[in-house]
């Protein structure tokens, strides 16, 4: 209401101010003709106007805004993978792909185009999760145990809400630490509680290497000094070194 009587208050002003101008032009030059012929001149453009400071101007400085977000989501989907991601990733791979076939299709390299990333998500959606040991879930509930404080700093950020699939992975992260976590005895599982644990696991991996395949696309489009960081730390790729050879 306040920002309703504030508009209105600003619209009178403006009509008011028009009017004095209209009055000041009348009482130097009597030109009664000219002004209604300016009047009428400026009401014909008033559309175009609008047209043209409404919706061409502002759709710009919208998507200018948006695109400034998206650069501040990326900086944190960045730090995201530095400080979780990218070890999460790691420990999940070896439970999808045989040391024989680890990841071999998903070995990035500068050459790679729009249509290598889209194979590599088609393999991942085909790739299958392999049995998990109690003590790789164990781990895995002690690895997001201590990165919670940090996970939970990311929820924190506005810029996450203009990034759904993102948010979406943050979210199947927390219901999976919430899931090991609530286990007293992650050894001595159940086959339907295990299955259902593989599931919140599949969840994760699946999301997770998808939205870091979208982030190295991004940065061999607009870091590539980044993008070459990540190929060196691949977590697909059980050779990589970060080391420059």
């Amino acid at each position: 209401m306040k920002k309703l009587g504030f508009l209105t208050k600003l619209g009178a002003l403006f009509i008011v101010l028009s009017l004095t101008i209209y009055s000041i032009h009348y009482a130097i030059f009597s030109d009664a003709p000219f002004i209604f012929r300016y009047f009428i001149a400026q009401l014909g453009f008033l559309p175009i106007n609008v047209l043209l400071v409404t919706i061409v101007f502002n759709s710009l400085m919208t998507n200018r805004a948006k695109n400034e977000r998206l650069i501040k989501m990326n900086m944190v989907i960045g730090a995201f993978f530095s400080e979780v991601g990218t070890e999460l990733l790691k420990t999940l791979t070896c439970h999808y792909f045989t040391p024989e076939t680890f990841g071999q299709q998903l070995l990035l390299s500068d050459s790679w185009e729009q249509a290598d990333f889209a194979n590599a998500k088609n393999l991942l959606k085909n790739s299958h999760l392999s049995q998990i040991d109690p003590a790789s879930l164990q781990d895995m509930n002690s690895f997001l145990i201590a990165k919670r404080d940090f996970l939970l700093r990311l929820l924190e950020n506005p810029n996450l809400l203009e990034h759904e699939s993102f948010t979406n992975l943050l979210w199947a992260v927390f219901h999976l630490s919430d899931e090991l976590g609530q286990r007293n005895d992650l050894a001595s599982l159940s086959n339907s509680d295990y299955a259902h644990l593989r599931e919140d696991v599949k969840r994760v991996y699946l999301s997770l290497a998808n939205q870091w395949l979208d982030y190295m696309q991004h940065l061999k489009a607009n870091y590539p000094y980044l993008f070459s960081l990540g190929v060196r730390t691949n977590p697909f790729n059980p050779q990589a070194e970060v080391e420059v050879r």
